[in-house]
């Protein structure tokens, strides 16, 4: 098994404006795929989801600004940590994830033996 991430990005400014109904639409589509993940044979290792990107602090050396690192319509908005049997089965768990404002990066975690 290897771990990979599930990236999730997406426009931000679709929860600014946002109702609870929505939210709790979104909440429970993340329960489901919480669910799917282990009927396909891989383990959810972990996940949250992010505070908005007016929260975030960057740092380059020395160097610490206000806000994130760049400025795009879709942001890093959460993430889970997946343990699949291989690539196919990660990216098959990833086309599963909610991401209803944007989109998902399987991206396999790095292992230095």
């Amino acid at each position: 098994m290897s771990q990979y991430l599930i990236l999730i990005y997406e426009d931000e400014t679709q929860y600014a404006s946002a109702t609870p109904e929505l939210f709790g639409e979104i909440l429970q589509e993340h329960n489901q795929f919480a669910a799917q993940v282990e009927q396909r044979g891989v383990k959810l290792l972990g996940g949250a989801a992010l505070q908005p990107t007016g929260t975030a602090t960057s740092v380059r050396g020395s160097e610490v600004t206000d806000g994130p690192f760049a400025e795009t319509k879709e942001a890093l908005g959460g993430y889970y940590l997946i343990d699949a049997p291989d690539l196919d089965a990660a990216l098959a768990v990833g086309k599963l994830c909610p991401a209803r404002f944007g989109g998902v990066e399987v991206r396999p975690v790095m292992t230095f033996d």
